[in-house]
Order: structure tokens, then C-alpha cells, then sequence
């Protein structure tokens, strides 16, 4: 298994100032730990839309970390623009990682799909939005985690064909 290096983004005013504890990044540790994935690099922001773009172009080009997962900053809320910012550096959505997520979420709550997260790629990176409570950290990332590695060699030209005989 080929170690995928991890970069979490966590989207908080509260969590930013000290006001609150970061309790989905841990999360996000353990469940990527499965696939093969370290956190080589964490930091919390305020939900301010060019300082979470440009943390994630530092992730991806300078660090050329693999994959970028954000957390919080993704409901209704007027300070929720994690998605804009990640809109703002992405160069290819990918739609179907976003659709999983809040299906896996609909079968728990219709609230679900009032998440307005985005994934994509920048370079050779992968970029997913998650929610901000642990729970639905939990149960969106397990959602997609299966096609992550998979997602990565294909992304990096490590893959072979999707197609099987």
C-alpha cells in the first residue's frame, strides 16, 4: 500500500481563536490511518474564503501533498464558504464524491442534503469538503474512502484501467 499524504484543513472561527476544540480532525486521522494515509500537515483557519484557498494551494503545490481534506464550513451559514474557496483553486470538480457523501448522509437525515460540499483535484491532488461535526465527518468520509486510493493513482498516472474484463 502506498502511503497517501494527508493535509486537514479545518474551517472554524471559534476553533481558530481557542473557543473551541477541534474534535473532527481526529477523526479524520484515524479513518484515513485505513488506507494508508498520514497527516503530515493540519491547520485551523477562520472561515475566511482566501485564507482557506490559499491554504489549499500551499498543500497542493508547494507540499504536493495527495489529499486535502477541509472540514466545517460547508451548511448554509453566512460564514460558510468553504465550498467557494475550494472552487476558487480546484481545475477539475468531481462531482461524484460529493453525491456519495450526502446520499450516505440522506439515509441518516433529510438535512443532509443542504450540504453544499465540493471535491476536486488541483495538480496531482485530491480535494473533499467534509462537514464540521465529527459524526457526519465519520459517516461522509467512510462514504468515499473505498475510492480514495484508487482515485489518487488514476489522478497521479499510477493507475491502470478502470475497466475490468
Amino acid at each position: 500500500m502506498i502511503m497517501i499524504r494527508v493535509a486537514i484543513l479545518t474551517a472554524s472561527d471559534k476553533a481558530s481563536r481557542g473557543e473551541r476544540q477541534d474534535r473532527s480532525a481526529q477523526v479524520i486521522r484515524e479513518l484515513v490511518a485505513g488506507v494508508g494515509g498520514e497527516v503530515v500537515a493540519y491547520d485551523v483557519v477562520p472561515d475566511v474564503r482566501e485564507v482557506l484557498a490559499e491554504k489549499i494551494v500551499q498543500y497542493t503545490d508547494q507540499e504536493q501533498l495527495d489529499l486535502v481534506l477541509t472540514t466545517g464550513g460547508t451548511g448554509l451559514g453566512p460564514r460558510d464558504v468553504t465550498p467557494e474557496a475550494t472552487l476558487d483553486v480546484v481545475e477539475r470538480l468531481i462531482p461524484g464524491i460529493a453525491e456519495a457523501m450526502r446520499l450516505k448522509g440522506l439515509e441518516k437525515t433529510p438535512h443532509a442534503m443542504l450540504s453544499r460540499s465540493v471535491a476536486g483535484s488541483r495538480g496531482r491532488a485530491l480535494i473533499i469538503n467534509l462537514p464540521g461535526s465529527p459524526r457526519a465527518v465519520k459517516e461522509n468520509l467512510e462514504a468515499v474512502l473505498p475510492a480514495i486510493p484508487h482515485a489518487l493513482e488514476t489522478l497521479q498516472g499510477r493507475g491502470g484501467e478502470c475497466a475490468r474484463p
